[in-house]
């Protein structure tokens, strides 16, 4: 049914094409109606005048005149002037039939045949087909129409034969009907449509509130309006709202805390670690207290995005981009960036800053360096680290951004990491409304690269 209709996707489109279906249904079995009320008068407009016409000329012959043609249309013939390259008609035989018994009158047989210009032609004699042809004209059509011949067998065994034209299909009633569907259509869709779409719009308002729907932002109840059934759809909207904002609240508060009580004890064990005399033993706990850090920070962050405490300014992405990788520089890790044009754009610089730091930081890790580049262009703006470590298998490039996964061959806790990098990069670049894809470099190694939209 898609296929034949192109099934629209709105409500008011929807609710249209039904009402349009319905109207066509309907005016369909109102034509059906119509062409079976048309051909029975056609049926009753041949078959009534005949069965008159006969009935009179067998009356003229009961009461001892000569038969005398009504309008030269009912004569005597020596045979039966229907062949069998006629067309018989049952239909019009057994009413011709019927309405002679009704009339009293009897005859032997009756035959009805329906004959066009060429086969009435050859069987009848020259006073019959002149009789035929007079009867094929018509008053206000110059075309020849088919000829009805009906042949009756008298009791005493001779033939009478009547000969009409056969009135031609009225189109006018298609065409009226066309009109009044056209005329339906207009009266019955217009409001229609004008119902619906002002039905759906409370639909539409709820359906862009919630693709709007940011839990950065305090929620604004969206106005109950419509018919009922909308309107406890939008309070049910508006009350989820609230609980899911609510749920993120105590969410938020709940992190808080975990970070407080955990980073407590960790500030201690930094602390107690400076009584251990080895200097080596020293250094690997300060790093696993680090680690312990950097791995609360990122769960913590990663927990917490969609809802940022930091506002979005507007900033220059070059100079941002500069900064991480001067940062790397100070530390001595060999990442090279190619000056870019300044570009301001608004976005959370610590974000994104922490989103193109994780990127770095892995080029060095797995690599050794990292090379850093800036592009942009009406749309969007690209930032691109390259690195020619081992790669990624292109089978594994989207599932590295899965939170806590690791690929054990290449990448483990020995060079760092938990798995949490590359998904907190990913989630931040996202909540920015951009995207981030690896892909494999010419000649080895891999490309990250952030794209950024300009607007």
């Amino acid at each position: 049914m898609r296929r034949l209709i192109p099934w629209p996707r709105s409500l008011a489109g929807q609710m249209a094409l039904l009402v349009a279906l319905a109207l066509f249904l309907a005016q369909a079995v109102n034509l059906a109606l119509l062409l079976r009320e048309r051909s029975a008068y056609r049926l009753a407009q041949v078959t009534r005048p005949a069965a008159y016409r006969i009935a009179d000329a067998l009356d003229q012959e009961s009461g001892g005149r000569p038969v005398v043609a009504d309008r030269g249309r009912v004569r005597l013939v020596p045979r039966n002037p229907i062949t069998p390259a006629m067309t018989p008609q049952p239909a019009m035989t057994r009413e011709i039939v019927s309405q002679l018994n009704d009339m009293g009158v009897r005859v032997a047989a009756i035959d009805v045949a329906l004959a066009t210009p060429d086969q009435y032609q050859a069987p009848l004699s020259r006073f019959e087909r002149r009789m035929v042809a007079r009867a094929a004209r018509t008053d206000h059509d110059d075309r020849p129409r088919d000829t009805i011949i009906v042949a009756i067998r008298r009791i005493d065994g001779r033939w009478m034969a009547l000969a009409g034209g056969l009135p031609h299909d009225d189109l006018r009633l298609f065409w009226r009907l066309l009109a009044q569907t056209l005329i339906l259509y207009g009266v019955v869709l217009l409001p229609v449509l004008w119902i619906a779409r002002r039905i759906s719009r409370p639909l539409r308002e709820l359906a862009a509130a919630a693709r709007s729907y940011s839990p950065a932002t305090s929620p604004e109840p969206l106005e109950e309006t419509g018919p009922p059934d909308v309107r406890a759809v939008i309070a049910a909207f508006n009350a989820l709202r609230l609980r899911v904002t609510a749920m993120l609240d105590e969410k938020d508060r709940m992190l808080g805390a975990i970070g407080h009580d955990l980073r407590t004890p960790l500030a201690a064990l930094r602390v107690r670690i400076e009584s251990v005399e080895d200097d080596q033993d020293r250094a690997r706990m300060a790093d696993t207290i680090a680690e312990m850090n950097r791995t609360l920070d990122d769960i913590l962050s990663l927990a917490r995005l969609g809802r940022p405490s930091e506002p979005e300014t507007e900033v220059d992405l070059a100079a941002l981009v500069d900064a991480v990788v001067e940062d790397f520089r100070d530390l001595g890790d060999p990442v090279t960036f190619e000056e870019a044009e300044r570009l301001r754009m608004r976005l959370r610089p610590s974000l994104i800053r922490r989103a193109v730091r994780n990127l770095i930081e892995n080029a060095v890790k797995y690599a050794g360096a990292a090379e850093v580049s800036l592009s942009t262009d009406a749309q969007v703006a690209a930032i691109v680290v390259a690195d020619r470590g081992p790669g990624i298998p292109s089978e594994r490039l989207d599932q590295v951004f899965d939170p806590f996964f690791r690929l054990e061959s290449s990448r483990n806790r020995h060079t760092g990491g938990i798995g949490l990098g590359l998904a907190l990069a990913r989630a931040i670049v996202e909540e920015a409304g951009g995207r981030i894809v690896l892909t494999a470099r010419d000649g080895g190694g891999l490309l990250a690269t952030i794209t950024l939209p300009r607007d």
